[in-house]
């Protein structure tokens, strides 16, 4: 499978280096000459105790990407620095930059990638291949000339593989795609909850082994996990110790860490009766508030909707219409704000602070970061 990723997109796809040269006339060179001293009457100098330039505001430390939809969940361009109200721990934080970006006049650089990954650890051998065949129709249409440049990753029981370089040739990576087959998930034969807990924890470990990777690479990314994600372990089968809840904290503050600096936004996409224990149903909504400590984690505080919801991101599905989900997870994916700020000083390590951001119009609502954990 590995060899498959690398030798299509090979075949495709040519990298050019720019080699540095320089130009030289031929013959000798003149002698060179001291150059006269620039004429001071040429040289514009300002009068005594003249005001300096306003200096621009330094980014502050903090980034968010913010999202604003209308009613109709369309994307709403052209809004200014004045209509944005930032709210950290419900009190105003000041704004220290800002930037507009619509897709047309203005557009990110590098642009918005969009990473399809198929969950097959969570997904029955059916549903493999369902989701397969309505990744191939998204990268096939338009005679497969995608508007995003697109990456597939492959997240089975053995672990993760993922396409080297994101790409805008649908027909290419549908050649990549076409090899992934379902099948038997060999965690599954484990007995009692040992299953669903080895499930869980592959999972976010390779989650996080995405954000860390993607701090490295510039740009904004939707990563659009394909699948119901991994199991809650919220049956009485399953009791947490302190050790564990400590260890759940550790994993939410690094995600949620890791997520922001990445700019990932994480969005939750699902074939019709996608089930996974307990992340097929509405379970997940009682753990979307923000963890202040350890003694408040809980596993499913890491579950993949509530996850997605705090990166700002979409939980669509089940249903058959896996592109349409898709499509509304990209639509307006260049169309967003960049604001910067300064958090305030930190009373303790991995100290909670809820975000929000509103927008001073009616019917319009801004999708970006829930919150952030706060270092002294």
């Amino acid at each position: 499978m590995g060899s498959t990723f690398a030798s299509v997109l090979a075949a495709s796809f040519l990298l050019f280096a720019a080699l540095p040269g320089c130009a030289q006339q031929a013959g000798a060179s003149p002698a060179p000459r001291t150059p006269s001293p620039p004429d001071p009457v040429l040289v514009p100098r300002p009068p005594a105790n003249a005001p300096k330039p306003s200096p621009i505001a330094a980014e502050g430390r903090i980034h968010l990407d913010v999202a604003v939809t209308d009613a109709t969940g369309n994307p709403v361009t052209g809004l200014q620095p004045w209509d944005f109200t930032l709210l950290d721990n419900n009190q105003p934080r000041k704004i220290l930059s800002f930037r507009s970006f619509d897709g047309i006049a203005v557009k990110p650089d590098p642009p918005v990638e969009a990473i399809l990954l198929i969950d097959t650890a969570n997904l029955s051998f059916q549903q493999v291949a369902f989701v397969r065949s309505e990744l191939r129709k998204f990268l096939l249409r338009k005679g497969g000339h995608l508007a995003h440049p697109v990456s597939l990753f492959l997240f089975s029981d053995a672990g993760l593989r993922v396409q080297p370089r994101p790409s805008t040739d649908g027909n290419a990576l549908a050649g990549v795609l076409d090899p992934i087959q379902g099948g038997i998930r060999t965690i599954d034969s484990a007995q009692a909850g040992e299953g669903l807990l080895e499930r869980f924890q592959l999972s976010i470990r390779e989650l996080a082994y995405i954000a860390q990777n993607m701090t490295k690479k510039p740009g904004r990314k939707l990563l659009i996990w394909a699948g119901p994600g991994w199991p809650l372990l919220d049956s009485a089968n399953f009791t947490s110790t302190e050790k564990d809840q400590h260890r759940y904290f550790d994993a939410i503050v690094s995600l949620s860490r890791d997520l922001r600096e990445s700019r990932i936004v994480l969005d939750s996409v699902s074939p019709a009766d996608a089930t996974s224990s307990g992340t097929n149903n509405l379970t997940y909504q009682s753990y979307l508030k923000g963890v202040t400590s350890a003694s408040r984690a809980d596993s499913g505080n890491l579950s993949l909707k509530v996850l997605a919801i705090q990166s700002g991101g979409l939980v669509l599905g089940p249903d058959n219409d896996l592109v349409g989900q898709i499509d509304r997870c990209i639509a307006g994916a260049d169309a967003f704000y960049r604001i910067s700020f300064d958090p305030p000083h930190a009373g303790h390590g991995d100290e909670y602070h809820d975000l929000r951001v509103e927008i001073d119009k009616p019917g319009l609502t801004a999708r970006t970061r829930s919150g952030y954990y706060n270092q002294p």
